[in-house]
């Protein structure tokens, strides 16, 4: 049974959770729009990048990872 979960826990360690923050809603004088993402960070070295819904702005905008 500890061998099942160790090998659990060794699968999903390289995983981590980031928050993307919207890149143009400051510039408009808007609230940012933030989202939580994981990624693996033995594959993916660079921050995260993805365009997503901004509520605010009612519109997809560019959302960048921030350091948590």
């Amino acid at each position: 049974m500890l061998d099942v979960l160790r090998l659990l826990r060794n699968k999903y360690m390289a995983r981590d959770t980031v928050i993307l923050e919207c890149t143009e809603a400051r510039k408009e004088g808007k609230p940012p729009s933030r989202y939580m993402a994981s990624r693996n960070k033995k594959l993916q070295t660079d921050p995260v990048e993805k365009k997503k819904y901004n509520r605010f702005l009612r519109r997809h905008t560019l959302h960048r990872e921030i350091k948590s």
